[in-house]
């Protein structure tokens, strides 16, 4: 018993030791910050993450989107930047049963389709206008090139015209069981990250910059 417990405490401070080396973004909180790391060794090394570096700003409000394909896809992009993302995701996917708690730790912002979208759009402005970095897949759910064509969510673009920010487009690919929220965390697979476009929508109309947006998560 007593050797057990000792293999184990090994274990566990070898596992910090790998989580603090690894951790590449401060979300100004321990174990967070070692949860990053856990992320990041998860990502590269269990999924095989191949990601370009992101060009956020080192400071200041940014707007990252992507395309969709699977519920392993903001670990993936989280794992590829170098600052704490704020993701937009669905009040239902926000209120899953044992992961409330980990979406408020960091910054998720639940949108309400139904009774009031405009209090997520708020509330991204807001971290966007403190210099926080807000994520969010345009497509508003999971969607694959394979599935009929969909319409881009207006979102990214109005926040990116109201805050006068240029969109960072990112588009993913290789992980499996695509079009699944659960299996493509647990399936291995070989994870791809790939830079799109850095899109400036400030000469572009709403509908212009939208389709700006869908050619780039489209990968044309």
């Amino acid at each position: 018993m007593m050797l057990t417990l000792l293999l184990v405490a090994l274990f566990l401070f070898w596992l910090n030791g790998r989580c603090r080396e690894a951790n590449g973004a401060d979300w100004g909180s321990f174990w967070l910050n070692r949860l990053d790391g856990l992320n990041r060794l998860f990502c590269h090394h269990y999924h095989r993450l191949q990601s370009v570096p992101v060009p956020l700003p080192r400071e200041g409000g940014a707007i990252l989107v992507s395309n969709h394909i699977s519920g392993l896809d903001p670990l993936l992009m989280i794992a590829s930047c170098d600052r704490p993302l704020r993701f937009l995701i669905a009040r239902e996917q926000y209120q899953r049963f044992g992961m409330q708690w980990l979406f408020r730790a960091v910054g998720c912002i639940p949108v309400d389709r139904e009774n009031s979208p405009e209090k997520a759009f708020r509330q991204a402005f807001k971290a966007l206008a403190e210099g926080e970095v807000i994520a969010l897949f345009p497509h508003g759910k999971i969607h694959l090139d394979s599935d009929p064509p969909r319409k881009i969510k207006p979102g990214a673009a109005r926040l990116a015209a109201r805050a006068k920010l240029p969109l960072i487009a990112l588009r993913i690919s290789g992980v499996a069981a695509e079009g699944e929220v659960m299996r493509p965390v647990l399936l291995r697979g070989r994870a791809v990250i790939k830079l799109q476009a850095e899109i400036d929508g400030s000469e572009l109309s709403d509908d212009e910059l939208n389709q700006r947006i869908k050619c780039a998560l489209d990968g044309e």
